[in-house]
């Protein structure tokens, strides 16, 4: 995905190098030093094979359909906006759909290879809290073989609780899942969105990057 991809799936959010000013763990990262590590998915642990922009006209066709002036062409934007509209099935089924296809034709990414080769030394358990819906991260993890590297039962997207990242809800249910409290988890994340919703848990945040150059 480049880098413009990623900005249209974040909901305009750059990667590291544009969330300056948003507090994050100093490498080198020790994972065993928490109780608990949640990864996001997309963009961290795999890359889905969705075409953003794309979904976001398929969403605008939704409000189109409805005879309704968007208001905002951001794909996430227009998802936040949908239920006030009245469209917010048939706007989260077009998103999720592409997401379920995507997720199937996922791409691993190295730090997911990590997890996977080290799921059965002894480390924290992990879990997943991802902006993408549950569905079409089950999908990714089945689709990889990701197995005993996370925990069944801590696996949340964007549908999963009542509100997504980066409002903190969706983090503090992983971390709970995981039986872990938020100060001695770590969430890892590729974007800024990843982590403001970090901070806002009050969950200490790694970026994917600094992980990958351990």
């Amino acid at each position: 995905m480049t880098t413009d991809d990623r900005a249209t799936e974040t909901g305009g959010d750059a990667p590291k190098r544009a969330a300056r000013g948003v507090p994050s763990v100093d490498p080198p990262i020790d994972l065993g030093a928490y109780d608990a590590v949640v990864y996001d998915l997309d963009g961290t642990l795999v890359e889905l094979a969705v075409d953003w922009e794309a979904t976001a006209k398929s969403v605008l066709d939704v409000y189109a359909e409805h005879a309704i002036i968007p208001p905002t062409d951001e794909l996430w934007g227009l998802l936040g906006a949908a239920d006030e509209y009245g469209v917010s099935d048939p706007v989260e089924a077009a998103i999720a759909d592409r997401e379920r296809a995507g997720a199937r034709e996922s791409v691993l990414l190295p730090l997911g290879s990590r997890l996977i080769d080290g799921a059965h030394e002894a480390g924290p358990p992990a879990g997943v809290c991802s902006l993408n819906c549950e569905e079409a991260c089950r999908v990714a993890i089945e689709t990889h073989g990701f197995g005993d590297a996370l925990d069944a039962d801590a696996i949340v997207g964007r549908d999963t609780v009542e509100t997504y990242k980066p409002d903190p809800e969706s983090v503090l249910a992983a971390v709970d899942r995981l039986g872990s409290d938020p100060e001695r988890a770590l969430f890892v994340g590729d974007s800024r969105r990843d982590a403001v919703a970090s901070e806002r848990a009050g969950v200490p945040f790694a970026w994917a990057t600094d992980l990958n150059e351990r």
